[in-house]
């Protein structure tokens, strides 16, 4: 069960439904009963994770009213989605929805191949793509030009070198944040970052609100610190943030912590615009959480007339209610394993202080490196040839999966390194599983969700272009082929790491 009860109202829920393309008729012409379609729909919503797992849905009485239809077919939908798992009641307490319990439920997602195993399987399971040369080349001989007066040293440096604080510092200024070093701590990258907020701020037991979907391996990092997850459901396709449930949740829930990627959202591609970063700021501040905002997609914009918003931190500069996480993991190579945390000075101070227990610093050539190649321009040319590759990749993948899979749907995002995809009404997992028989890997929907939702979706990267995107795209439709045949398997994905 979720680890949050929240409230669906009648209105809202049957705006929801109403919003749904209608149910194709069943043999015949006939069309499915009503209470069928009703229950149908609702599941669908559980599944697709518009309405949270756990969620008190309205009294049959009140749903009928909202949705004008008698209360005998409420009452027999919610009888159906009880026989089937997805409605749970008490009586005197209402009803809240469920996952069956062989339903399949978030797994960590999938180990990154071995180089000896790429011949044979294509792998969509990590959003990475190779480092760009010659810059990677050219960043670890310019770290190892300038490492000598740091080898002198004992080699520690739990806040992070300070000549890369200084610089991470001057390029939040440049983009119109002023941000002084004692502002930044480098980590090891994005993921050293959350774990060290989430330990400070968020105890075991403590309430964390996030996006659903969300990034599947930060999903996991807050479960195991014993984190009680809070979905917030996005908008509509590429709508990013609905507001009014961030605003909803804030104040019911008073999450200690909140986590958004409001930059080309990992898995769906969202871009955030500014009204809404804004807004959320206020909100949070309003209801006492801290704010932990994941940049590391921000410089992944891939068509040339996007209109990058402010950064969320533009609207709380002394970081006190914001928190902005950054790496060199996506825009740069996956291998660079510096990430970095912009927050007000006592926050970066109360973070090194307790990093004392966990890694003492982060490897000093690795931020020589980033350092060089961000003081030289190299590291703005290197994006520019991420971007390049990201864009074709991104072109030819679109164009594979709509000619192989015609009925899978999806938004083409404008940034960022990963395609969210519907698949027809398959299961997710069962792809996934059918995809490692016929050679190509590809993370589930619950990977990204909580309590198992999204079960009718896969997470595609834009890690392969070309000849190998169109075999990407034959391969996934054979896995759909198998799924819908019966011969998909039926065991659970394998508990692992997505990117």
């Amino acid at each position: 069960m979720a680890q949050w009860t929240s409230a669906v109202g009648p209105a809202q829920l049957a705006r929801q439904l109403q919003a749904q393309q209608p149910r194709p008729a069943g043999p015949g012409g006939r069309k499915p009963p009503a209470y069928r379609a009703l229950a149908d729909g609702i599941r669908l919503l559980v599944l697709e994770g518009r309405v949270p797992v756990a969620a008190r849905l309205p009294a049959e009485r009140e749903l009928a009213l909202a949705l004008t239809v008698s209360r005998t077919t409420v009452a027999a939908a919610y009888e159906a989605l009880r026989a089937e798992g997805f409605l749970e009641s008490r009586r005197g307490a209402g009803s809240w929805t469920a996952v069956p319990a062989g339903n399949p439920l978030p797994a960590r997602g999938l180990e990154p191949l071995p180089p000896e195993a790429l011949g044979s399987m294509i792998d969509l399971g990590c959003a990475a793509l190779p480092a760009p040369e010659p810059w990677l080349t050219r960043g670890v001989q310019g770290a190892l030009e300038e490492l000598p007066p740091y080898a002198h040293t004992h080699g520690d440096y739990p806040a992070g070198l300070p000549a890369l604080r200084q610089m991470l510092a001057d390029r939040y200024t440049a983009r119109g944040i002023p941000t002084m070093p004692e502002q930044i701590m480098v980590t090891t990258g994005a993921m050293g970052a959350i774990d060290a907020i989430c330990h400070l701020f968020a105890g075991r037991g403590e309430r964390i609100a996030v996006e659903s979907p969300s990034y599947a391996n930060i999903l996991q990092l807050m479960r195991e610190a014993g984190a009680r997850l809070v979905p917030v459901a996005m908008s509509e396709g590429l709508g990013s943030w609905d507001l009014g449930r961030w605003r909803q949740v804030l104040r019911d829930a008073a999450p200690r912590l909140a986590y958004v990627v409001a930059d080309f959202h990992n898995p769906t591609g969202a871009l955030a615009d500014e009204d809404q970063r804004r807004q959320l700021v206020d909100a949070a501040r309003s209801a006492g959480t801290v704010l932990v905002v994941d940049e590391t997609m921000a410089e992944l914009y891939l068509d040339d007339d996007v209109e990058m918003p402010r950064p969320v931190c533009a609207f709380d500069p002394a970081g006190s209610t914001v928190l902005t996480v950054g790496s060199a993991s996506k825009a740069f190579w996956a291998g660079m394993r510096i990430g970095w945390v912009r927050a007000a000075p006592d926050v970066i101070r109360s973070l090194v202080a307790a990093r004392a227990y966990a890694d003492l610093g982060t490897p000093v050539l690795e931020q020589l490196g980033v350092n060089w190649l961000m003081r030289t321009g190299g590291w703005d040319e290197a994006v520019t040839l991420r971007r390049d590759q990201a864009r074709e990749n991104r072109d030819a993948l679109v164009a594979a999966v709509r000619r192989e899979l015609p009925e899978w749907e999806f938004s083409v995002p404008r940034g960022g390194l990963t395609l969210w995809v519907r698949t027809g009404g398959l299961s997710g997992s069962r792809l996934a599983e059918a995809g490692e028989r016929v050679g190509v890997r590809v993370p589930s929907g619950p990977r990204f969700g909580v309590d198992g939702a999204f079960e009718g979706f896969v997470r595609l990267p834009f890690t392969v272009g070309g000849p190998v995107a169109d075999e990407a795209a034959v391969r996934l439709a054979a896995a759909a082929r198998l799924v819908e045949s019966g011969a998909g398997g039926g065991t659970e994905p394998p508990r692992s790491f997505v990117a």
